[in-house]
């Protein structure tokens, strides 16, 4: 069958189309006919070589913890209405960038008729995470919100989850393009995170008084800069990086603030939590509450133009692999 492997640490040419052999699967494990794969920023960093405390890879690998597709082989001890299911599955860390893959059939989530594997695919981690972000920090109706990379993959969807649970919400993006999208999906406000005096602005935008709740998704100074903005007793998250590393915040002055922390720990989930807000997430894209935003969609073999795509930040939203 078709993979695609990353060779070296490196850039995104050392994603090497290439030939292994079929997998089998094992007790409670499927093999899913893959149709899509999701594709997130943080895997360009780990194909980089970067985050190797948190993601234990050595090349050659092959990339992809995202899928979306059809159960084609059942494992021992697996239910048999498995089989022939449309399904999007967490692989943990490798193995999506293929013809087949194999996953725990405890991380299956069923998709609802009517909602594409590319759409599928595109919700299958960020959603997830911006569910949990949602529950973690609770923003109640009528609380401000600053989310800063707004435009990205899952800034997108926090936008939305935010509007709908009423709060007030402010934006980062940068340039027109990305800001037009952010203010289309229901933010009240959306501020150029380009400009010197964006977070004077930004300020401005949360009624002066900083925001409740921060969703930083961007990390480094940026997300230093956000930390400022969060008002006291409100409640930071610090779960993006695609500035090499996440926002380092003192957490003696947060605890000075009032101000709860919160980081890429909190939302690793267990299986059976992440499988379970897969199906929620799932549901609500097929009622129309939450839509994902695809800027690309990429064949197997141009896997590495997907990772270009994201590192050059040309893209509105999503990158997905179509397989």
């Amino acid at each position: 069958m078709r993979v695609v492997r990353a060779m070296a640490f490196g850039g995104p040419e050392v994603l090497v189309a290439g030939e292994a052999p079929e997998p089998a699967a094992g007790p409670g494990q499927v093999v899913v006919e893959v149709a899509a794969v999701d594709t997130l920023f943080v895997e360009t960093q780990v194909r980089s070589g970067w985050g190797r405390e948190f993601f234990p890879v050595e090349p050659p690998y092959v990339p992809g913890a995202g899928i979306a597709g059809t159960v084609r082989e059942l494992g021992e001890g697996v239910e048999a209405a498995w089989l022939g299911r449309r399904v999007v599955a967490s692989l943990g860390i490798s193995g999506g960038y293929a013809d087949r893959a194999v996953a725990s059939a405890g991380a299956l989530a069923p998709i609802p008729d009517g909602l594409s594997f590319t759409d599928a695919a595109a919700l299958v981690h960020d959603t997830i995470t911006a569910t949990a972000l949602l529950d973690l920090t609770a923003p109640k109706p009528g609380e401000r919100v600053l989310i800063t990379g707004a435009s990205g993959g899952m800034g997108v969807l926090l936008v939305q989850l935010a509007r709908a649970a009423g709060a007030w919400v402010v934006g980062t993006a940068r340039g027109e393009r990305k800001a037009a999208l952010v203010r289309e999906l229901g933010a009240d406000a959306v501020v150029d995170a380009r400009e010197p005096d964006w977070v004077e602005r930004a300020l401005e935008a949360l009624g002066g008084e900083g925001a409740d709740v921060v969703w930083d998704g961007v990390g480094g100074q940026v997300g230093l800069a956000a930390f400022a903005l969060v008002a006291d007793g409100g409640r930071f998250s610090a779960h993006g990086a695609p500035t090499g590393g996440f926002a380092e915040v003192d957490p003696a002055e947060a605890e000075r603030r009032g101000v709860r922390l919160l980081g890429i720990t909190e939302l690793r989930l267990p299986e059976s939590e992440h499988a379970r807000l897969a199906q929620e997430a799932l549901r609500a894209a097929a009622a129309g509450r939450v839509r994902p935003v695809i800027g690309g969609v990429f064949p197997l073999e141009r896997a590495a133009d997907a990772h270009a795509a994201i590192e050059n930040r040309s893209l509105l939203g999503k990158a997905v692999i179509r397989v």
